[in-house]
């Protein structure tokens, strides 16, 4: 034994000599040379070739690395089984576990057919006594090792397909916002000026829970799957990536919940546009500049916030004003409504024209209880390009409701009960809110809850006959009534003017004005 140290010993004072021996006859300058050159011909003769993907890249955070990490952590989340060595992040207010790769840990993947194998290499980094931006201890970066015949692939659609993913984890993980607008700007102290103010969007509202057809249900889903994944041919057939919605029916028949629906669907952020408080067009245009993607812009009640017949009807009052001889036409933000107002030019503008593209991926919905009274163009495709009627509680819808309130499914209901309801649902003219109403007072007694309903419904069935005899003699009566004021408007069109009580003619004062003017001028 003591040999055997004594002979190695002297083998390591001979290392030791050689070394220093090699230092002083090879300079660093020709050793460096040699290690690059060896590296270069292991590497020509090697079949893998390496990537390194740094967190900071100069004095900014490389974005890569982040979207790399963000996909390696969905990767090692689904082989977490099979994987060695992870590590667990659990945020605060998160119910979420987080995988991710261990320091210097490896992780393979597999991209159409090819594998790859990622390495998160973790070092520390060299002390500096003085630094204008305040960097981490440690340097952190990721190296990819692919074969290079896939090169190419890699390069390309893979690191594309990381980034695509990494977007959409974001945009899960990331909370979403119903804005509103107010006029003038944002009351925030954060955000002053800023035209939209956004509390977090938390409606539970989802395709599973809404009582409409299933068969329609299921048109609307894949109509907007295809909207959400549509940018390549929205951009080979130059459109602008949009899609308008009209929904209309009569109130409580689930237009809001759709919404709501659409946007947990597609997990965007909802703008809610109060056209009321927008003072004009020009504004208006602001307000969707301020959106941003993915998102849903929602104007409820159409018909009822803005005159959209204004291109129906002959305004002589709004054509032009004259003061002191000069013709002012008008603006074009006048609306109805005086200088200023929010025209259907513009909201036809907002939804179909220049100003539209400038954001993508982004859905219009204008909800309305009266579709007649809209402008046939708003209504046309590339404005409003689904129409989508929501009605009365049908069957299908009735099932649904019965199922989310008191938990009971078709199969729970005798055949004479499901017969009763079959008959009579579509009688008795409740939206899908008076049937909620109705579930919602006796959810805690399933079976009570189902006898109350049917009751209701009958009794709504037989007031829906008398109701329709009663509503057709007034109709004639209200058809009567139409043709006397009728006449009436045409007697007084033919004696020049409006009539008062007593059989007087009334001629307007501007009228009268503009027609004394035009005379001057003629």
């Amino acid at each position: 034994m003591r040999e055997f140290w004594t002979s190695l010993a002297s083998l390591m004072g001979v290392l030791a000599f050689c070394q220093s021996l090699l230092t002083t006859i090879f300079p660093p300058s020709f050793r460096y040379t040699f290690l690059k050159f060896f590296n270069r011909i292991s590497n020509y003769f090697s079949c893998y070739c390496y990537f390194d993907i740094t967190e900071i890249d100069g004095v900014n955070t490389n974005e890569l690395y982040n979207a790399v990490q963000l996909y390696l952590s969905s990767t090692a989340a689904a082989t977490a089984a099979s994987a060695g060595r992870l590590s667990l992040t659990r945020s605060i207010n998160s119910s979420a576990v987080t995988f991710g790769l261990a320091h210097n840990d490896t992780l393979f993947d597999t991209f159409k057919g090819v594998a790859v194998q990622w390495e998160h290499i973790v070092t520390q980094r060299p002390s500096q006594s003085f630094s204008w931006r305040p960097v981490p201890d440690e340097k952190r970066g990721f190296s990819l090792r692919v074969k290079k015949s896939a090169k190419d692939m890699v390069l390309g659609p893979y690191l594309d397909h990381i980034m695509d993913r990494a977007g959409e984890i974001r945009r899960l993980n990331q909370d979403r916002y119903l804005y509103t607008n107010s006029r003038g700007g944002s009351m925030d102290s954060a955000r002053p000026g800023h035209p939209w103010e956004a509390v977090p969007f938390k409606h539970p509202s989802t395709f599973d829970t809404l009582a409409i057809d299933p068969r329609r249900k299921a048109e609307i889903m894949a109509d907007l799957k295809e909207f959400a994944s549509g940018e390549s041919f929205y951009r080979a057939t130059g459109r602008a990536w949009k899609r308008g919605y009209l929904l209309y029916g009569p109130p409580g028949t689930g237009k809001s919940s759709m919404i709501a629906a659409m946007a947990n669907y597609l997990n965007y952020d909802i703008y809610d546009l109060e056209i009321t408080e927008v003072s004009s067009n020009s504004e208006l245009r602001k307000l969707l500049m301020k959106t941003t993607s993915k998102s849903i812009i929602v104007i409820e009640d159409i018909d009822c916030s803005i005159d959209l017949s204004d291109r129906q009807k002959d305004n002589k009052h709004s054509k032009y004003r004259q003061r002191g001889g000069h013709r002012n036409y008008p603006s074009p933000d006048d609306g109805p409504h005086g200088p200023g107002s929010v025209t259907l030019s513009g909201l036809l503008n907002f939804t179909d024209g220049l100003w539209s593209c400038c954001g993508s991926e982004r859905i219009f919905v204008f909800t309305t209880n009266h579709v007649e009274k809209l402008d046939p163009a708003l209504l046309r495709c590339g404005r409003m390009d689904m129409h989508i009627h929501l009605s009365n509680c049908s069957f299908e819808a009735l099932k649904i409701l019965l199922r989310n309130y008191v938990g009971l499914e078709e199969n729970d209901l005798d055949s004479e009960t499901i017969a009763e309801f079959e008959a009579v649902v579509g009688k008795a003219g409740m939206t899908p809110a008076d049937v909620s109403e109705v579930l919602i007072r006796h959810r805690r007694e399933r079976m009570k809850a189902v006898k109350e309903l049917l009751v209701e419904l009958k009794r709504r069935a037989e007031g829906g006959k008398n109701e329709r005899v009663r509503g057709r003699v007034s109709s004639f009566e209200e058809q009567e009534e139409e043709e006397k004021r009728e006449l009436e408007m045409m007697h007084n069109n033919a004696n020049g003017g409006d009539q008062d009580k007593e059989g007087n003619v009334v001629v307007d004062d501007d009228e009268l004005y503009f027609k004394e003017n035009d005379k001057k001028f003629n």
